[in-house]
């Protein structure tokens, strides 16, 4: 699956190269839970290396220039995780010894997508260990890349995807998409991919891009890892800052467009995600909280900045390595409250590995957080969830496997069958099974669900939400919007934007799907930004987070011949 090379360069590796957590798979490789505290995955005793470079800052600030260029962006600038890769600066790899990381480094897991770096000279390996060490003690140094420093990449030598396929380069607002199951590969067609973005300050000249008709302005900018964004019933927007535990309230439009307000209403959560407002309706009394451990809540009334009393805890979650995000919602009548869990790893047989009890699903519970019930299964990493308000369905979109090639397995957004299996881990898009699994569990292949809209292969889609509003045009109306954040496991980028499914006023989906806000990649090396989370204004405006500019777009219908690009660009 990979190739390597005697003479790497620090800028040329490929990413995955500190590897202490699963590459893009957002796992510490599904190691059982006993196993990690034991050792560090499993290292031996023979791992127990003295580290020459310990304490040695110049050799520190070496490390954090590989890491900048090679690391941070799957696991963030300062090393906080970014999407559903783990911390670094934090976690098992502050607790584990050098030599235990560096043993990892060297070994690797091709198993779980992580090559081994063995080739690569010994001393970059301590160095990288010396960086990641030195991020448990005092604040390190701001690590982000800005444009110039990225990669010179002549993209115009890359190979034009075979239809319905795509890349980056190819996705323009307004182009409509469709896959079908006859359009999927076989496995290994092609190689897996080891191919993050480098993310690199916006330039100055790029702007997210959206349909004639639309213009798109930065409503906030300056936050800490935002992701999941909701619209509260009073029009406030609640927003998960995950890496810091913070839940944030942003209020209003001042003369320059940008948010009125901006207030923390809760902290010291655990990489808090999801957030749900109880009872549905005009007047909720709760804010829900779906940590990656529990789901708490919070006292609220209509136009609070601030929760008024601590966190109450309502339900236990699966937790530990592997997929950390937790989305919650609540059935139109408030009897049921929804909650998606991914799965410890890329494909472990939950049948041999007991960490993956009650992952991979969509449990549910009472509202007082009793009654746990696995509601749907299969379903590898169910990020978004959303509640149709014309139907009353429950609709999530996946993030689905790496591992078997470029274009395998799609990721997918689908309306959520009661008692359903989606075919994580044994079986996926239907009747195809994984070779990883050959043989196993024939009497599911039946049972196993197509989604309803198949989107590109490791896009990584996230949150996703329904348009309910009156400013977009008449056509939009019960459509879904979601944001696809890109992932590592693509050897020519894709994903990187938001998709409108047109639903067609029926409320089903035909498969089909629109590139809307696209622009956010520089190269195929590098990317400035990375769409995570979509609401609807009262204002019927989208707002989007991107946790690569930490920032928020706000989308808004002109009818004007506009590219998107605000007049003053």
């Amino acid at each position: 699956m990979f190739t390597y090379y005697s003479d790497l360069k620090p800028r040329a590796l490929v990413l995955g190269l500190v590897g202490i957590a699963l590459v893009g798979m957002a796992a510490l490789i599904g190691i059982p839970s006993n196993a990690q505290a034991t050792r560090f995955h499993n290292a031996p005793e023979t791992a127990e290396q003295k580290n020459p470079y310990a304490g040695n800052r110049q050799a520190a600030e070496v490390g954090g220039q590989l890491y900048a260029s090679n690391c941070a962006g799957c696991h963030a600038v300062n090393a906080q995780g970014n999407g559903n890769v783990p911390a670094l600066a934090s976690g098992p790899t502050q607790s584990a010894s050098g030599g235990e990381i560096f043993w990892y480094i060297t070994m690797g897991d091709l198993n779980n997508g992580m090559p081994s770096w063995e080739k690569m000279p010994p001393e970059q390996r301590w160095q990288i260990v010396t960086f990641l060490k030195a991020l448990g003690g005092s604040n390190a140094a701001q690590l982000k890349l800005n444009a110039r420093q990225a990669d010179n990449q002549d993209d115009a030598d890359l190979p034009q995807p075979k239809a319905p396929f795509t890349a980056y380069r190819f996705e323009e607002p307004g182009k409509f998409r469709k896959i079908t199951l006859a359009d999927l590969p076989a496995p290994y067609v092609t190689k897996s991919a080891a191919n993050a973005p480098q993310v690199v300050t916006r330039p100055p000249d790029a702007w997210p891009k959206a349909p004639v008709g639309f213009k798109v302005e930065q409503y906030a900018e300056g936050l800490d890892n935002p992701r999941l964004i909701r619209t509260a019933p009073n029009g406030d927007f609640f927003l998960a800052e995950s890496s810091t535990g913070k839940i944030r309230i942003l209020r209003g439009l001042n003369a320059d467009h940008k948010a009125a307000q901006n207030e923390v209403f809760a902290a010291g959560l655990n990489r808090p995600f999801g957030i749900a407002f109880y009872p549905p309706g005009p007047d909720p009394q709760w804010v829900y909280v779906a940590d990656t451990n529990s789901v708490v809540r919070f006292p609220y009334r209509n136009g609070d900045l601030k929760a008024s009393g601590p966190a109450q805890h309502m339900a236990d979650l699966p937790s530990g390595p592997g997929h950390w995000t937790r989305d919650v919602r609540f059935s139109p009548d408030g009897k049921t409250m929804f909650v998606s869990v991914g799965s410890g790893s890329n494909v472990d047989d939950p049948d041999t590995t007991p960490a993956e009890k009650n992952r991979a699903d969509i449990l549910a519970f009472n509202i007082d957080g009793s009654g746990m019930r696995v509601y749907a299964s299969g379903i590898r990493n169910p990020v978004g969830l959303a509640i149709d308000p014309d139907t009353g369905e429950l609709w999530c979109s996946v993030n689905e496997r790496d591992g078997l090639g470029d274009n395998l397995v799609p990721d997918y957004i689908t309306h959520v069958t009661p008692g359903g299996f989606y075919g994580w881990p044994w079986w996926y898009m239907g009747g195809h099974q994984d070779p990883r699994h050959a043989g196993k569990h024939p009497e599911l292949k039946p049972k196993v669900i197509t989604p309803d809209v198949i989107l590109q292969p490791h896009n990584a889609s996230l949150e996703m939400t329904f348009y309910e509003r009156q400013q977009f045009p008449a056509d939009y109306r019960g459509d879904i919007f979601a944001s696809e954040h890109g992932s590592w496991n693509k050897s020519v980028r894709a994903g990187y934007e938001v998709i409108r499914v047109p639903l067609h006023h029926m409320g089903h989906a035909t498969g089909e799907y629109e590139d809307f806000l696209t622009g956010f990649v520089v190269n195929n090396r590098s990317v400035w930004g990375r769409p995570v989370g979509v609401t609807v204004a009262h204002d019927g405006s989208l707002l989007v987070t991107d946790d690569g500019s930490n920032s928020v777009w706000r989308v808004t219908y002109t009818g004007s011949l506009s590219d998107g690009m605000p007049s003053s660009q």
